[in-house]
């Protein structure tokens, strides 16, 4: 297929980019130490980091690490929220010639156990909120060595102490634990200041992360991103965003790191993209305290804010969100899940600046497609391949689809990962003989090159024959004026196979499944309308705001109704 996406480019983006601007990750990482030395790196909880005081406590953290005997390539786990922390660890785990591995903190024992054992870790850096995680499994896995952060640490002598009395004894939020040999982590980066630092010689090939799936198909799989997987995936993504972010006349730039960092969206687009421009990174614990997000959003401009689509619409319907000055705001990046036309329109209604829908993956470090940055409105698709990546929509045998015919969406790139890590029968489950991602996602290309996402392959439902796909129904019945959120998925059915349950949190507490029901009469043909309706407080959700849909599906089936006789 001929790259036809290329044509509909907007002025200055370029078709290709070129990863080897950068030897390694860390070559990125120091020139901005370098470059943006006295300018503010990060900010969280009203205290600031310099890209110098990152590149000091980075580097003597670095040398701590190296101090413990760990060899080159070892993997050390990372268990934070979007602290100050975090960028620190990072650095320091890359600057020391080590793996990062990301963990979500809210992982159950036996999800962290599975995560440390597979992935080798020999090192993890957590905070103590989580310690007793970590501690009911600490002796299955290989992990030697243990640091132990806490919420004061980086908020200064006087304020520090007491942050962490109140989040220990009036909050009641750090769980009893112990953990033996365990080190803070501040103890090791003021011993490390005294120790000795070996910059290693990195290249291209070596691992930079292993950022594990969310295991929706059983056990967690690590993918393996290389330095130039995820320099790629930066300068793509600054390639994109740059004529509207880095224009002439542009102040510094301030990025809102609402998701978790931990998530590969975030650490790329916010975090390692954010250094490359010297941009701060406003860090934000816990984005699901929306009148706490908000409040900080008072204290700061900001340009360019990354979110998925439940984060979006909880901050819409708080009453305070409209107060704030989004004069600055020049891109919203919708990711992570589709984003709702009816959620994109009141974003903009708000704001006055449209979301910016993207598409990506785990395994593609993360971004694959973005629409233009120049957007003026709600678009429906997930926009053009962004530069140096392929997209192919494939059939089942794996052949190449005409224009307009929906197939899995395949990609092909420097971004796209290695493989995934001791699964060589994964990998070859998902990658073709020409180098293309397989992503199990089901999509449209049409002729200017403009992709849709129709759904995941899993969670398609299949209705008397007939294909039903959950966004399109999810994305209409969210426009109805009384549904906050929704989901669907299959259940089975003795007539036709499956049929359509949907969940729905209400808006209006008046809404009723009559009611509901004559909506989607009016708005969808018969076999895709929903069969059952059942209104929840809340939808599962993963620590980033997708909804969990594999959750519903898991839940005991509907009862088959019997039929009705009539008299």
């Amino acid at each position: 297929m001929d790259h036809i996406w290329l044509k509909s480019y907007p002025e200055g983006i370029p078709a290709s980019i070129d990863p080897s601007c950068y030897p390694s990750l860390v070559h990125l990482m120091e020139e901005s130490f370098t470059r943006y030395a006295d300018q503010a790196a990060c900010v969280c909880m009203g205290h600031y980091l310099s890209y110098r005081e990152l590149e000091q406590y980075s580097r003597q953290l670095a040398a701590w690490l190296q101090s413990r005997g760990l060899h080159r390539g070892s993997r050390v786990a990372v268990m934070l929220p979007n602290l100050l922390h975090y960028p620190i660890a990072v650095a320091a785990i890359l600057r020391a010639g080590y793996t990062v591995v990301n963990v979500n903190p809210l992982y159950t024992p036996r999800e962290l156990a599975h995560q440390l054992e597979d992935s080798g870790a020999e090192a993890i850096i957590l905070l103590e909120h989580f310690a007793h995680t970590l501690q009911a499994v600490v002796a299955q896995t290989p992990v030697k060595h243990v640091l132990v952060a806490t919420l004061g640490d980086m908020q200064g002598l006087v304020k520090g102490p007491v942050v962490n009395w109140v989040v220990r004894h009036v909050k009641k939020m750090v769980p009893a634990w112990s953990l033996p040999g365990a080190i803070p982590f501040m103890q090791a980066i003021r011993k490390g200041a005294h120790l000795p630092f070996a910059a290693p010689s990195l290249g291209h090939d070596d691992i930079a992360f292993l950022q594990y799936t969310g295991g929706t198909t059983g056990l967690s799989k690590g993918a393996i991103l290389t330095h130039r997987n995820v320099i790629a995936n930066v300068l793509q993504n600054d390639s994109w965003a740059g004529p509207v972010l880095r224009a002439p006349g542009v102040e510094r730039l301030h990025t809102v790191c609402a998701l978790p960092l931990y998530h590969i969206l975030a650490l790329t687009a916010c975090l390692l993209m954010g250094m490359r421009w010297g941009a701060m990174n406003i860090l934000i614990p816990n984005p699901r305290d929306i009148p706490g997000f908000i409040a900080t959003l008072r204290k700061h401009r900001f340009h360019f804010l990354p979110g998925v689509n439940t984060l979006f619409n909880a901050m819409l319907n708080h009453p305070d969100f409209a107060k704030l000055d989004f004069s600055s705001l020049r891109i919203t990046l919708g990711g992570g899940m589709a984003v709702q036309q009816a959620v994109s329109e009141r974003w903009q209604q708000v704001t006055g600046c449209p979301i910016l829908e993207g598409y990506g993956l785990s395994e593609t470090a993360p971004t694959v497609t973005l629409n233009p940055p120049f957007l003026k409105t709600f678009s429906g698709t997930i926009g053009l391949p962004i530069p140096s990546t392929e997209v192919r929509i494939l059939d089942d045998d794996g052949r190449t689809l005409p224009l307009g015919e929906p197939g899995e969406i395949a990609i092909r790139g420097p971004q796209v990962m290695q493989g995934y890590w001791n699964r060589p029968d994964e990998t070859a489950l998902v990658m073709t003989a020409d180098g293309f991602f397989r992503s199990g996602d089901i999509g449209v290309m049409d002729e200017q090159g403009f992709v849709r996402v129709v759904d995941r392959k899993k969670d398609m439902i299949l209705v008397s024959g007939f294909n039903v796909y959950p966004n399109e129904v999810e994305g209409v019945v969210a426009q109805h004026p009384g549904v906050l959120e929704c989901a669907c998925v299959g259940v089975p059915d003795p007539h036709s196979g499956e049929a359509v349950k949907l969940y729905v949190v209400r808006r209006d507490p008046e809404l009723t499944e009559e009611l509901l029901m004559a909506y989607c009469r009016e708005q969808l043909t018969g076999y895709k309308r929903p069969r059952h309706i059942e209104f929840r407080d809340e939808l599962p959700k993963t620590n980033v705001g997708k909804i969990l849909r594999r959750k519903l599906r898991e839940e005991r089936p509907v009862e088959p109704q019997p039929e009705r006789i009539a008299a």
